[in-house]
């Protein structure tokens, strides 16, 4: 009997250790206010930051990150000036990995947002209102970098795109909420290609910054994908 009591307790506290061990590993993450360099009407004063904590909360709930709260980060972020250059000034990034306790920067800015409403030639027309028959759909951009807390450097960095069509959401299941500035977007085209744009910002950094399994061959190929189409619609010399 003792022998088995000593055997549990030992499995207990390898299991205690290996968990401990697995906290230590994650890496600490704070997600900065994004900015936005796009025309996007539903963008709007708060906007940034509510985009940072769903973010935050998306990474949080894959259990691979310990992510930093924003009241940790956004003093010191205004401190360094990153409202305004987005980058780590020399010398400082020890501070601030010191002061949050993030070991990366997460900075995303909104750099394009499209939005399209076509007839499809069916639904109900009845004394001037119209019901159904119009197909909408929603394209946005976001440039990601994570930035060394320690050494300033950007360490991983990528355009990721979110697209919604005719009602659907093309990456994922978005597991947040949406409130404030962005309540009335929840269940509209600019509300549904944010929800895919955010799942595809936390799978990207899981696959670089976590799981590291060859899944980084996946998104070298998106990207490679996606700088083509970029180059098919412009008219090079």
């Amino acid at each position: 009997m003792k022998k088995l009591i000593v055997s549990a307790s030992l499995a207990i506290a390898g299991l205690v250790a290996a968990n401990s061990v697995f906290a230590q590993d994650r890496p600490s993450v704070g997600v900065a206010e994004f900015k936005n360099e796009s025309g996007a009407a539903w963008w709007t004063g708060g906007v940034g930051w509510e985009l940072s904590g769903m973010l935050s909360n998306e990474l949080s709930s894959t259990g691979s990150f310990r992510v930093v709260e924003r009241a940790k980060l956004e003093n010191v972020l205004e401190e360094q000036n990153l409202a305004a250059s987005g980058r780590v000034r020399s010398g400082t990034g020890a501070s601030i990995g010191k002061l949050t306790g993030a070991d990366y920067l997460v900075m995303g800015t909104v750099t394009s947002y499209e939005e399209n409403t076509a007839s499809t030639g069916g639904g109900i027309s009845f004394k001037g209102i119209s019901l159904g028959g119009k197909k909408s759909e929603a394209y946005i951009a976001v440039d990601v970098r994570v930035v060394n807390a320690t050494t300033g450097e950007v360490d991983f960095s990528r355009t990721v795109e979110g697209r919604t069509s005719g009602g659907g959401v093309s990456v994922g299941v978005y597991r947040g909420g949406f409130g404030g500035s962005l309540a009335s977007e929840k269940n509209t085209p600019a509300g549904k290609a944010i929800r895919a744009v955010l799942v595809e910002v936390t799978d990207y950094l899981s696959c670089v910054m976590v799981e590291r399994n060859g899944c980084e061959a996946d998104y070298a190929a998106k990207e490679r994908k996606r700088r083509d189409s970029n180059k098919k619609g412009l008219k090079l010399d």
